[in-house]
């Protein structure tokens, strides 16, 4: 009875995600409305074997390292489920692999998660405190015990697939499905994949200011250039979401650090790494980061 009232918990919690724009879910990738099967390449041309997409494992581990060069500094971010602290971003903590906040929500459901399958785990004592401080940077009830306990916590692999399981679901799965739709190959699904990250879905605000999610960024893109999906140029349509996004990060005084984009992104695609295939080398906070060319099998 009690892991089917938090299986039901999960579900009707997902929307309170809507209460941090950095950490707003998006809509389930079954929403997505369909597209094309494949991106729109500059030259016009067809693959005959279309390229792995960012769901492809070799492409999702790129994915992740580039998000944790920007999230962590470290491209080991397997080492990063048990990293949590206070940024001073005004969302309380931020936890594990992709920066889970409580402020956000989206932490209360990892451990949710965590809870169901593992009753009686060291972190579930502080639900009650989760579901407090939800929309505010608040420690209350949480503290050096809370933390402590979630670096133990995350030795426990249970932990460590909820937090996988809550990534594919409220951040990767979605962006993805939506690049699909929008026509995007590998580069510009993750493009859209480090924007949820960041941003979330829907727009937030904080101290009466209204912070672009990723929605607010894409129809700021689509009004600037077409998607390849609408016949548009992927070059062209990615320059004008990355244009919206730094425009929005500029706005918000804890992500006014633009280097993920501008010395990362916008380098691979300038160089018309549309596939997103490695080498890649680029440069977040002033740290260089490379990944090697993948070693013929």
């Amino acid at each position: 009875m009690l892991h089917a009232l938090r299986r039901l918990l999960l579900v009707l919690l997902a929307p309170l995600l809507a209460l941090c724009a950095a950490c707003t879910s998006g809509p389930a990738a079954s929403t997505v409305p369909g597209g094309p099967g494949g991106p729109s390449r500059p030259n016009g041309t067809a693959s005959s074997a279309p390229p792995a997409g960012l769901d492809d494992p070799a492409k999702k581990e790129i994915a992740m390292r580039l998000v944790s060069s920007a999230e962590n500094s470290s491209l080991d971010w397997k080492a990063q489920y048990d990293y949590i602290e206070d940024i001073n971003d005004g969302r309380g903590y931020t936890a594990g692999i992709i920066g889970f906040c409580t402020g956000c929500g989206d932490l209360l459901l990892v451990v949710l998660r965590y809870t169901d399958a593992r009753p009686g785990n060291a972190l579930e004592r502080f639900l009650p405190a989760l579901r407090a401080v939800r929309g505010s940077a608040s420690h209350e009830g949480l503290g050096g015990a809370f933390t402590d306990a979630w670096r133990k916590a995350a030795e426990d692999p249970a932990l460590r697939k909820a937090q996988d399981e809550e990534r594919d679901r409220a951040y990767f799965d979605p962006a993805v499905t939506r690049a699909k739709a929008d026509g995007l190959g590998t580069l510009g699904q993750f493009i859209y994949f480090d924007a949820y990250v960041m941003h979330g879905y829907g727009d937030g605000t904080r101290d009466g200011t209204v912070e672009a999610g990723f929605r607010t960024i894409r129809e700021q893109a689509l009004r600037k250039a077409e998607s390849p999906a609408r016949g548009g140029d992927e070059t062209a349509y990615l320059d004008a979401f990355l244009d919206a996004r730094v425009a929005a990060m500029r706005d918000e005084p804890s992500h006014a650090d633009i280097s993920r984009v501008e010395t990362a992104q916008r380098i691979f695609l300038d160089r018309g790494n549309l596939d997103l295939d490695p080498p890649l080398d680029w440069t977040v906070y002033g740290d260089r980061y490379r990944i090697a060319a993948q070693s013929p099998k």
